[in-house]
């Protein structure tokens, strides 16, 4: 199996496997072609397995015609059975949660940049940059720093502080731009034009999109090579959203694994839900929506791939809904308290629509339920402040005793 192409999603204009991202013909959007016709469904799968403990034991359905050394190889990342939280939300499911915050900078990220910054390399780039609402930011400056390239990353200068930290240590050029997402974007890709660089997110797209992929491989290997019946994914560009969908049906057509593709829901924050809102109103497309949320890292108010998302989620009979930000915060908090797992904000909007789900109705019994958890939960700890107490005693016995005999009986 090999690359063939850049192959345009709208016209199918054949492109060069170079830095670009518009096809010349309608300028619709690129992703990368693949050549399966010899591919082995056995063979496939003991590469697999014989492969290394990440992502580029995928590498035979990556854009790479060999396997990328990496330092820093992200992937194979928990899937955890979570009946606490089934029982605690009323549903009667195989519910497992996928967290991608055990990857190398504690969010799914660092999967699309490995794969981008390993084709940058391929590509002769010295310099790689990004736009991001701070997840990119980390992964970015990391792999450019274990791949020993330069890198800007530019970020809204009102990014969580925590993320900032978390990009800045590794000597990147950190570029803070007075506005939202969606202004910064603007501007790295005028950048693009003008840089020698290579911008995982802009120039280097369609390459940066296929790790997404990796999640769905793994998915169905740490289910015994079975696929889920639903899954819940938070959804910013669309990207990720559309992208483990692709994955899943990329081995079901190769004949890795039987069954139907999953019943897909997305989650947005209601404060930038442009995604959502088309899908409640019946829209093709999504109108830009200026974000107003604590969930930063989902604040995309003119998503790129959000036509396809909503395509997807119609076509596998699911749902795309939006929580409040304390939604946000219940299923931060919820998620911690059932299975040990402290996300992000983020991961607290997947929650948040899982609970509508069940609240509706809408997980049958029995289902098996695949949730997305993207991020790590040290990055925005100001979502959990004032979410519990502390409880101050001096040191003694009877003070405790006190103090505990005050919370039994409150």
């Amino acid at each position: 199996m090999s690359i063939e192409s850049l192959r345009c999603k709208e016209c199918g204009t054949a492109c060069e496997l170079d830095a670009r991202y518009v096809c010349e013909s309608c300028f619709g959007p690129l992703e990368v072609a693949y050549d399966h016709s010899s591919l082995d469904p056995a063979e496939a799968k003991r590469r697999i397995q014989a492969g290394s403990q990440g992502i580029w034991r995928y590498a035979d359905f990556l854009p790479f015609e060999g396997r990328p050394g990496d330092p820093l190889e992200p992937g194979l990342t928990p899937l955890l059975r979570a009946d606490r939280l089934a029982e605690r939300l009323g549903i009667d499911a195989e519910l497992w949660v996928k967290n991608d915050a055990a990857n190398p900078t504690h969010s799914f990220k660092d999967r699309v940049v490995a794969v981008a910054v390993a084709k940058a390399r391929e590509l002769g780039f010295e310099t790689v940059a990004c736009a991001s609402t701070g997840n990119l930011a980390n992964a970015l400056a990391a792999h450019a720093a274990a791949a020993g390239l330069g890198s800007y990353v530019f970020v809204p200068a009102n990014l969580e502080e925590q993320k900032l930290l978390a990009t800045g240590v590794y000597g990147t050029n950190l570029v803070g731009v007075r506005g939202n997402y969606d202004d910064v974007n603007r501007l790295c890709t005028q950048l693009a034009e003008t840089r020698p660089w290579a911008f995982v997110n802009v120039n280097l797209r369609p390459y940066y999109a296929e790790g997404s992929k990796t999640l769905a491989y793994e998915t169905v290997e740490q289910l015994g090579w079975e696929l889920p019946d639903r899954v819940v994914c938070p959804i910013a560009s669309g990207s990720l959203f559309t992208k483990v969908g692709h994955g899943f049906q990329e081995w079901l057509d190769l004949g890795l694994v039987d069954g139907e593709q999953p019943v897909f829901n997305g989650a947005q924050a209601q404060g930038c839900s442009p995604v959502a809102t088309a899908f409640a109103a019946g829209w093709e497309i999504c109108k830009p929506q200026r974000p107003e949320t604590i969930a930063k890292s989902l604040a995309i108010g003119d998503p790129a791939d959000g036509p396809y998302a909503l395509e997807h989620a119609r076509r596998t009979g699911g749902t795309i809904d939006a929580v409040s930000d304390e939604e946000i915060r219940d299923g931060i908090r919820l998620l911690a308290e059932t299975t040990g797992i402290f996300t992000e904000t983020a991961g607290g909007v997947t929650i948040g629509v899982l609970a509508k789900l069940a609240e509706r109705g809408e997980i049958a019994a029995g289902e098996r339920l695949v949730v997305y958890i993207t991020g790590e939960g040290l990055k925005t700890l100001d979502a959990t402040r004032d979410r519990f107490r502390m409880h101050e005693i001096d040191p003694d016995l009877d003070s405790f005793e006190s103090e505990f005999r005050q919370a039994v009986t409150a």
